[in-house]
């Protein structure tokens, strides 16, 4: 099983991860999960900070001599901007986590919630997602995403115009973006209980990336304006295919299992909270109105979102995956692997 735990602040020193569970004699490279980091920082609306750091991974713990070694990896990512850390602020912004947060822990100094609760925490995210692609890729499984609309703009030719006018109004845009999810066998994850079933799990690990406020499998909402007629998947047969359908609308999931179809995950992400025409507000500690604080932010980051999909996609996916071959080594895990494609074929 994997699990891991992620730790550290969008200013403090560095954000660190532990991921536990991983195969042993899996190849694997600082490079190869700075390449992934590198994507998270591309994409036309980011901000300054993005130009402040360069994003590179420390692999201090479960990796030798290029492999990993069956123990728990540890992964370092230092931040360069940190000036901002001792900062106290008291200016409450709108939809942020700086109110509820503020209210549960005690706090009068709301520095103490949002260098947390910043998407700042999903650079490590991705980088523990890199090893679990990597794994997935050893059996021709592929996560990718692509962004399907900025703002009202569907047509790629508008976004940068679209995000352009957010800028000058001081403005911020959302948008969708799409992940799929290629090469999984038929019968990752499970029906038997709520907690096995893969599609909740996907959901749930792409909903908790920061501004995700809606997540749909297949049709998604579509299907609640459609009849049966016309959403579920027939399936067919054929001796040298096997069973398969000419129509994926239950977005490679069935029954909270894979059923050989790429599975498909589309996300929409809220706009920014941080807008450089601050809203209003109230200050935490004197409770008088205000504007909101402003503090660097992008203009839009659904391009970046896209990628921590697949890197949550891909923990998830990866977890079935060793959830149903086992193995303590890579070996093991493709000897069980082919053993089952053996018996569906």
């Amino acid at each position: 099983m994997l699990r891991f735990l992620t730790a550290g602040e969008s200013h403090g020193p560095a954000l660190v991860a532990i991921l536990e569970g991983c195969p042993a004699n899996l190849l694997l490279s600082e490079e190869e999960i700075n390449r992934e980091l590198e994507r998270r920082q591309q994409g036309y609306g980011r901000g300054k900070r993005m130009k402040l750091e360069k994003d590179k991974v420390e692999i201090t713990s479960g990796v030798r001599a290029g492999k990993t070694i069956g123990s728990p990896i540890a992964l370092r990512i230092t931040n360069r901007s940190t000036e901002l850390f001792d900062k106290t602020i008291t200016r409450l912004r709108p939809g942020h986590a700086d109110l509820a947060g503020a209210v549960k822990y005690n706090q009068k100094d709301i520095r103490n919630i949002l260098e947390r609760a910043s998407a700042r925490e999903t650079a490590v995210k991705v980088a523990v997602g890199a090893i679990a692609k990597k794994l997935l890729a050893e059996f021709r499984i592929n996560v990718f995403s692509e962004v399907l609309q900025i703002g009202k703009a569907k047509n790629k030719t508008e976004w940068k115009k679209a995000i352009d006018r957010a800028a000058e109004e001081g403005n911020t845009l959302g948008g969708i973006f799409e992940i799929t999810v290629t090469g999984a066998p038929v019968g990752l994850g499970s029906h038997v209980h709520w907690d096995r079933r893969l599609d909740g799990n996907l959901a749930r690990a792409v909903m908790a990336i920061p501004a995700i406020k809606g997540v749909e499998i297949g049709l998604g909402f579509g299907v609640a304006s459609l009849p049966g007629s016309k959403v579920h998947d027939e399936i067919f047969y054929s001796p040298g295919k096997g069973y398969y359908r000419a129509t994926n609308n239950a977005g490679g999931l069935e029954g909270g299992m894979t059923n050989g179809e790429p599975i498909i995950i589309r996300a929409a992400m809220k706009p920014i909270a941080t807008l450089k025409k601050p809203l209003k507000s109230v200050d935490l500690v004197s409770k008088k109105v205000c504007e909101a604080l402003v503090e660097r932010s992008d203009v839009c980051a659904v391009e970046p979102a896209a990628v921590i999909g697949e890197a949550v996609a891909a923990l998830e996916i990866a977890n079935a995956l060793l959830e149903k071959f086992g193995g303590d080594a890579v070996e093991d895990l493709k000897a069980s692997y082919k053993y089952y494609l053996s018996r569906l074929a």
